[in-house]
């Protein structure tokens, strides 16, 4: 039995599981300490991956070499590509999976990676000496030693699970809370807080009327997470159901919430602004008489149903009570209510973009001990922590991601940067530079620098560099090949599009929103003949990425000026170079969260809340700029 390793990971969740894989996959021996090792990734509220600017994150961890994205593929009942009515700087891809299959994927990927081990126990303390962490403790009475510690103990910290006045402590239904660390790390000088959080009924398929129900089916184009090809899902693909709330509905509810821990004083802690408890959507639109809710299916084959937007820690009778109002609703056997959970989190600030804390050497936090809420940017923020602890204890250049290189590095930017006052959640919004951070082209910008690390496979990186080739020699090939008005003009007036006045570049007719590659093909035969010599398993998937360069060349380039100007301000390096109390230029503000944070670069220092222009100006002038 080994005792010793380079690398421990405290907790099998989403970020979990990331690190403890990356970090053991680079060559550290890793032990993930789990309480249960039959639900490691556990998806504990919706059984989806993806969704609005989350699917981005997805490819990105599979673009570097993660596993997420291909286990969702593999456990995938139903995919849709959102947001495909806008520009695809926000399409998102977003999959429906099977609980119990997405545990299954993974677990075989735990127990086949080399230098990986896993303990079954619960982590009670940390082991520090001297400012560094040595290792852990467990309720078994077991120390392992390690060069670096990652701590992604998701809502188990202290966690405490609330179902009307009843509470429970608890991380997830029927599993124990975590205790010991956070008081701890409190001791050290961390900042410690509480977050709330919560999930939705769950319903039996056989008593759910469907004809009540909007149907809402999958897609089956060429789309999904992995840029493996190959990965699919083999499992039988199922439908959501639509349904709404209703007045009667409301009523219910409005006449529980005496009884919400939301609303009489039970619950203290923060939660999730955009996914709202029923209850809160109730208080917050008081003028709206129904909200859209979402059946989903848990599994291919089980039925349990999760009842997405449904929410809730109103007492199981009233949660009971309002949904039999829905008439699709109206017969619902329910296997379990809804809850809601508190948990201990501390401020993001106390790290570095690495995600190591700055108060204790070699211990790194991911996941929602962060203040952060989904499975996406858990995992995302797990495989940073993994990749920086390998790096670190072998003595190699720190991994940082750039906000103009990935939605992860945005992620990380702001947690560190600005904090949270509420869970954290990602959308394209919070991107300035989303044009760049395509849900199509995370390969391109993040599996050269994985295959660098060693953590992207040369198989990955050769696919890579292929789909490159075969995307840039399309898009030459429309530069250089002229469109005939007399030859193609029939064509388009058959099809009831307007006729070209004189030839042009085949470039220059594909910056027509109405004409698309696939569709000139079947006026054009030698650009048919040129579709057919790209690789026929990714062949759509390069005709996307080669529309979109020409498509949006303008903008893409455009926003590329923009992130090189902003970027100078990121290799302005500033970290521990002034004594900030002392610079009496400064505003009183600016001087106080310039010493909290003692930023990395000056384009972090610009994006803390409170730093105005002057101050960064203050900043530049005393560089020398």
């Amino acid at each position: 039995m080994k005792f010793d390793y380079d690398v421990i990971v405290i907790g099998a969740g989403h970020a979990g599981c990331e690190a403890a894989c990356a970090a053991a996959r680079l060559g550290s021996p890793t032990l993930l300490i789990t309480m249960d090792m039959n639900k490691v990734a556990q998806m504990s509220c919706n059984p989806a991956v993806g969704g609005i600017a989350k699917g981005q994150i997805v490819r990105e961890i599979d673009a570097l070499g993660g596993q997420m994205g291909i286990v969702t593929d593999r456990s995938s009942i139903q995919f849709r590509m959102l947001n495909r009515s806008k520009g695809p700087a926000m399409w998102s891809p977003r999959s429906q999976s099977d609980r119990t299959r997405f545990i299954e994927n993974w677990r075989k990927i735990l127990d086949s990676t080399p230098n990986l081990y896993l303990w079954q126990d619960s982590a009670t303390s940390l082991v520090i000496e001297d400012g560094t962490v040595k290792g852990v403790q467990t309720a078994f009475g077991v120390t392992f030693t390690a060069k670096a510690v990652i701590l992604t103990a998701g809502t188990f910290l202290n966690g405490l699970m609330h179902v009307g006045s009843v509470q429970v402590e608890g991380g997830r239904v029927s599993e124990p809370a975590s205790t010991g660390i956070t008081e701890q790390l409190v001791e050290l000088g961390f900042t410690a807080s509480r977050m709330k959080t919560g999930t939705p009924v769950r319903l039996d398929a056989r008593t759910i009327d469907y004809s009540q129900c909007q149907r809402q089916d999958g897609e089956n184009d060429f789309h999904h997470f992995s840029y493996l090809p190959g990965v699919r899902s083999e499992l039988r693909q199922r439908p959501c159901w639509i349904v709404f709330t209703n007045e009667e509905v409301h009523q219910v509810l409005q006449e529980g919430l005496p009884y919400s821990p939301l609303y009489n004083g039970q619950i203290q802690s923060v939660g999730p602004r955009y996914c709202p408890s029923i209850e809160t959507k109730l208080v917050t639109f008081p003028d709206k008489d129904s909200h859209q809710l979402f059946i989903e299916p848990e599994g291919e084959t089980t039925q349990e149903m999760y009842l997405n937007g449904f929410s809730s820690s109103m007492p199981w009778d009233v949660q009971i009570e309002a949904i039999s109002h829905i008439p699709a609703l109206r017969d619902a056997q329910v296997y379990r209510p809804g809850y809601a959970i508190e948990y201990d989190f501390f401020d993001p600030r106390q790290l570095t973009h690495t995600l190591e804390t700055k108060l204790v050497k070699n211990l790194y936090f991911a996941g929602q001990v962060n203040g952060t809420t989904g499975y996406e940017e858990a995992a995302g923020q797990g495989l940073v922590a993994g990749i920086n602890a390998h790096q670190k204890v072998c003595g190699k250049e720190p991994f940082v991601l750039a906000r103009d290189e990935a939605y992860i590095g945005v992620l990380i930017d702001d947690l560190v940067t600005k904090g949270v006052d509420e869970p954290y959640r990602m959308f394209t919004s919070r991107a300035e530079h989303r044009i760049l951070l395509r849900q199509d082209d995370a390969d391109m910008r993040l599996t050269p620098r994985a295959y660098e690390l060693g953590l992207a496979s040369l198989e990955r990186y050769e696919l890579m560099v292929s789909k490159r080739e075969q995307v840039d020699d399309l898009v030459e090939f429309t530069r250089n090949f002229s469109v005939k008005a007399a030859i193609i003009n029939p064509a388009l007036e058959e099809a009831g599009y307007q006729p070209l006045k004189q030839g042009q570049k085949l470039y220059d007719l594909l910056l027509r929103p109405q004409f698309d590659i696939q569709l000139l093909a079947q006026f054009i035969p030698a650009l048919q003949e040129k579709l057919n010599t790209l690789e026929q398993e990714r062949r759509e998937e390069i005709i996307e990425a080669a529309e979109i360069k020409i498509k949006y060349h303008g903008y893409i380039q455009r926003e590329e000026m923009i992130a090189e100007k902003i970027g100078r301000l990121e290799r302005l390096y500033i970290k521990d170079k002034f004594d900030y109390s002392t610079i009496l230029q400064l505003s009183t503000e600016a001087r106080q969260k310039l010493e909290k944070i003692n930023p990395e670069t000056i384009g972090q220092a610009s994006r803390i809340p409170g730093i105005s222009p002057s101050d960064i100006n203050i900043l530049l002038v005393l560089m020398g700029r």
